[in-house]
């Protein structure tokens, strides 16, 4: 199955690459070629010159980008160049309503859509250890799996388009949760003056771990946040959240208090950075440097 991946960031520059390893990578392709350059010079993978030429001939394209804009552009130029049969799946995280959208533009020319979006990181993408939430028809899924065996450890078809990102918001509120659970108690471990090595390793081990804490609690409590998963980028996920509860008269408190948490790390300049950075939100609680 030839196929194409469509934006070279974080998530989709280790899709790539385990794709490329495995045998199944034709063509690649991201819009800033500066971050292509350096996916492709790391992995090993040639890029194609245009996205057209990375989609034409591809029987999968597997796109990864940051917002709904970008793979509502995506979707229309794939519309064009890609054949009848062949399969987008877009791991990106975006609104159930575009996840839609798009599936409609592309079906109308015969063009399959799954949207599944994927929880792991990037280091996930990276040991080709991702979870798949997947929408869409489950007999083209089936016909992927060959290929996305190479870049996920577990796959879960939840029904049709949007099911995956429905699935995928449930995740990132979650997730929300945890990272303000963890950030609170470690800093309060910390204003203990306890070993905070010993802490993270003795709660990742009993009721409390979770892969968060077991994954960032170290560097967090040394004031260590390069991503992961950038703060700008969960925070446009509980954005989209945020509507898809309001259209139902729901306010949820952990994604309210999030987004502020969030909002004021980007305005300081962390929104680039993990979003274990909200550390940085938690230590000021204690009287004590972020």
């Amino acid at each position: 199955m030839k196929t194409t991946v469509i934006g070279l960031g974080a998530m989709g520059a280790g899709i790539a690459g385990n794709l490329y390893r495995a045998g199944h990578l034709t063509h690649a392709w991201n819009r800033s070629p500066q971050r292509a350059e350096a996916a492709a010079k790391r992995h090993g993978f040639a890029l194609a010159d245009s996205l057209e030429a990375a989609a034409g001939q591809a029987d999968l394209v597997i796109t990864s980008v940051a917002a709904d804009a970008d793979l509502k552009q995506v979707s229309e130029r794939l519309a064009r160049v890609m054949t009848a049969g062949s399969v987008v799946l877009d791991t990106s995280t975006v609104s159930i309503e575009t996840a839609r959208q798009v599936a409609e533009r592309l079906e109308a020319h015969g063009i399959h859509f799954l949207d599944a979006p994927v929880s792991g990181g990037k280091e996930g993408a990276e040991k080709a250890t991702l979870v798949m939430m997947v929408g869409g028809d489950a007999a083209v899924l089936r016909q992927l799996m060959p290929v996305l065996e190479s870049i996920s450890r577990k796959v879960v078809h939840l029904g049709a388009v949007g099911s995956g990102q429905a699935t995928k918001a449930v995740n990132q509120i979650m997730c929300a949760g945890i990272n303000q659970a963890v950030s609170e108690a470690l800093a309060f471990g910390q204003h203990q003056g306890l070993d905070m090595d010993k802490v993270v390793d003795v709660v990742s081990s009993g009721a409390a771990g979770n892969w968060f804490v077991e994954h960032r609690g170290h560097n967090m409590t040394r004031g260590v946040f390069d991503p992961g998963f950038r703060v700008a980028l969960h925070h446009k996920d509980l954005k989209i959240c945020q509507a898809m509860l309001a259209a139902d008269g729901v306010q949820l408190p952990m994604v309210e208090m999030t987004l502020v948490h969030y909002e004021r790390l980007m305005a300081e300049g962390h929104g680039d950075e993990d979003i274990s950075a909200l550390y940085r939100v938690k230590r000021p609680l204690f009287g004590e440097d972020a």
